[in-house]
């Protein structure tokens, strides 16, 4: 058990650290989907083509999920207080930077501080709430912090519009200043000093492998949308991610102090929880692809009113998510997971259902049982992961479940535009890279097959899902 748990004065505050540790969760998401809605802006105002802009958004991404590990494993010797005040000073300082209507170069290097503080405060977010609140209370506490996820989903495309309207793009970056102050001030005073400080050395061979693994992945990933996955330089980006792939686990097999010790994933409950939360993840980046299609392209809606649609889902999250939280804290996670899982392949049904005439109230429906689904799913199973290690291991745990979501987002957009458009173009007869104009009923016939593909995979979390409780109701001693 953590002594912060029978420290009085840590838990007369444990509230307000959630708050400082929340609002720096909602920033971190914020800046990813907020930079989206100014890139044409800044592409315009730098002298710059877009492929160029877009590089704003995917090197933060890179950034994040290359420091990750290598995050939650400080967390875990130096402590994970530290690392994420660290964190938060250097996230506020890269949103200063990045608004500065300078040049390309400063934007992308402020991107990079901003992604380095933001790995450091994601990978340590939820091993500081597993630490701070008692059992009792971890389910809540966690789902809160899947609310603020959501939030910060919500709040992005919103705000940067708002910003847009009235001042220049640099306010997007610099709206995370008094905010990140604030909180900052906050912290200062709530936060405690860390406790569960191992002092072990960093196995930096082992994170130099894992980077070359990861970056080219990603790379891959990101530049094989547009240019095609069978090009030379794209199968060579994935053979090379998988030579780091292979060094990174043979090192870390054969390293006294590995960087991720390949003993947490002998633990079932671990080890499927983050396979399913990370199926979740690229099944969620389906609907998140492939539904502003449908609903501007094919529809004809304006895109205010696809917004207000698609915000459906993470509003009925926000609402779920600490309610299902205090929920898992009374009858147990396990049970909650399969609900949730059925919420969400329920969803995947109806987005296979829609077609060009769907009622409104059913696009709604469909969008809020999946906004539902996740909501009683994400805090149980995060509350799972956190709570199969060991207290020594929970900031390399939390780096893990942040790596998984974000691994989940970019295979699930590449996974759902590649299906998209191979779909439609194997029924047109052509090759098709983009939304069929005046042919809505082509994309139709590719959007079901890409949602039956959602399906699979949400039956494959499903089973995990159901083998786990099983596996979990079988080690119970019988009384």
């Amino acid at each position: 058990m953590s002594n912060y748990v029978n420290d009085p004065t840590v838990q007369k505050h444990r509230w307000w650290i959630i708050t400082a540790v929340g609002m720096f969760t909602i920033m971190s998401t914020l800046d990813a989907s907020i930079v989206n809605i100014a890139l044409p802006v800044m592409s315009k105002d730098l002298h710059i083509p877009m492929n160029q802009a877009e590089w704003v958004v995917s090197i933060y991404l890179i950034v994040i999920c290359a420091l990750l590990l290598l995050m939650g494993k400080l967390g875990d010797t130096l402590g994970k207080i530290r690392i994420f005040r660290i964190g938060t000073g250097l996230f506020v300082g890269g949103s200063l930077l990045a608004g500065f209507n300078h040049s390309l170069g400063l934007l992308l290097f402020a991107r990079v501080m901003q992604a380095l503080g933001a790995s450091m405060t994601m990978a340590n977010n939820n091993g500081i709430i597993t630490e701070i609140f008692p059992q009792n209370e971890r389910g809540k506490a966690l789902g809160l912090i899947g609310s603020f996820v959501a939030v910060g989903s919500i709040a992005g495309p919103g705000i940067g519009g708002l910003i847009l309207g009235v001042l220049p793009w640099g306010y997007i970056f610099w709206i995370n200043i008094p905010i990140g102050i604030v909180t900052m001030i906050v912290g200062h005073f709530v936060l405690p000093k860390d406790t569960q400080v191992s002092k072990q050395p960093i196995d930096w061979a082992g994170f130099g492998s894992y980077v070359v693994a990861i970056v080219p992945l990603f790379l891959a990933i990101s530049l094989g949308q547009e240019a095609g996955f069978t090009k030379p330089y794209i199968l060579a980006l994935f053979a090379i991610a998988v030579g780091g792939l292979l060094g990174f686990g043979y090192l870390e097999q054969h390293r006294q102090q590995p960087l991720v010790s390949f003993k947490l994933f002998g633990n079932g409950e671990f080890s499927i929880s983050l396979l399913t939360g990370f199926l979740i993840f690229v099944t969620n980046f389906f609907s998140n692809v492939i539904t502003p299609f449908y609903l501007e392209n094919a529809r004809g809606f304006s895109a205010t009113q696809a917004g207000y649609l698609m915000m459906i889902f993470p509003i009925v999250q926000v609402v779920i998510a600490p309610l299902s939280g205090a929920l898992s804290d009374k009858i147990g996670p396990y049970f909650l997971t399969l609900v949730g899982l059925a919420g969400i392949l329920l969803a995947q049904v109806g987005y296979v259902l829609w077609h060009l005439s769907s009622p409104l109230w059913l696009i709604g429906l469909v969008i809020a049982i999946n906004g539902f689904g996740n909501g009683v799913f994400q805090s149980p199973n995060n509350t799972i992961i956190m709570s199969a290690v060991a207290p020594s291991d929970l900031g390399i745990a939390g780096g893990l479940n942040a790596l998984a979501r974000n691994l989940g987002m970019v295979v699930g957009i590449s996974a759902a535009t590649t299906t998209l458009f191979a779909a439609m173009s194997h029924t047109a007869g052509r090759k098709m890279t983009t939304y069929p104009v005046g042919h809505a009923a082509l994309f139709i016939s590719g959007m079901r097959v890409a949602f039956v593909v959602a399906i699979g995979l949400c039956v494959v979390a499903f089973v995990l899902t159901a083998y786990r409780m099983w596996a979990q109701r079988q080690s119970r001693p019988t009384k």
